[in-house]
């Protein structure tokens, strides 16, 4: 499901990034400081967190080589380093890193609380550790119109696949208990809403069609009245500015604790 970097980057990265500026922002955590970006992807956070929080390094971790290549291919910076890994196994000793975080990744591990636990032991005494996730049921506007519009046509395929239904840890109180549950203090709950504005229907559609994600997979194995089907209710639907550019917002949720 996750594996082409410049895929993904169409789909969900360029959104990821502003999820992430902010997320780092609000930690405020205090400089020259060891971080692990637990599930980096393709580096989104990873590059945030070198622009934003001055850190001594950053280790990022992912269980997909297709992504760990365009991460370090854009990620230069040598304080920033990539290895693969699982987050149910991160291969470091305890309390190595000083700031532990993970974005829009929890969700898609088998055992989040295996993950979380792990999280927790290698952050150091005091070190913050913090996770974001969008927000499937409502607030991921951009991939709930694909479901909305998909349930109508295949509705139960749809309530079997359909994210907002299936990754139930995306919200504030399974969030707050995962992090409790891995025995962090202080442990808070908010969230981070930013436009994501489409140039144009293409500029919304066509990231659907690179198989990356549950949404974009799902699609790739409809036949092709199925989906145009799909894409006209779509293009019906979306909102549209008069220069022909989409308007719509993404919204995380974020949890934070204390080590």
């Amino acid at each position: 499901m996750w594996q082409s970097g410049d895929a993904y980057e169409a789909y969900i990265g360029r959104w990821s990034r502003r999820i992430a500026e902010t997320f780092v922002r609000q930690l405020g955590a205090p400089p020259s400081r060891r971080w692990l970006d637990v599930g980096c992807g393709t580096g989104a956070l990873t590059e945030a967190v070198l622009a934003a929080a001055d850190p001594t390094e950053v280790v990022g971790v992912d269980p997909s080589e297709g992504f760990l290549e365009t991460a370090r291919a854009g990620v230069t910076d040598p304080r920033a380093t990539f290895t693969v890994a699982d987050a149910r196994s991160l291969p470091f000793p305890d309390a190595r890193f000083d700031v532990v975080v993970s974005g829009l990744v929890l969700n898609f591990v088998p055992e989040p609380p295996r993950a979380a636990a792990e999280i927790a032991r290698v952050t150091a005494p005091g070190g913050r550790a913090a996770a974001y996730f969008w927000d499937l049921a409502e607030g991921m506007q951009l991939i709930r119109r694909f479901w909305d519009a998909a349930a109508e046509l295949d509705p139960e395929t749809v309530a079997e696949l359909d994210e907002g239904r299936k990754f139930t840890l995306c919200r504030p109180e399974p969030l707050g208990r995962l992090w409790t549950e891995a025995s962090f203090s202080a442990v808070s709950v908010g969230e981070i809403t930013i436009p994501t504005v489409f140039a144009d229907f293409d500029d919304y559609w066509r990231p659907f069609l690179g198989a990356q994600g549950p949404a974009p997979a799902y699609l790739a194995t409809l036949p092709e009245d199925r989906r145009d089907r799909i894409r006209e209710l779509l293009r019906d639907r979306l909102p549209v500015n008069p220069d022909g550019s989409i308007p719509l917002t993404a919204r995380a949720w974020v949890v934070s604790g204390t080590a």
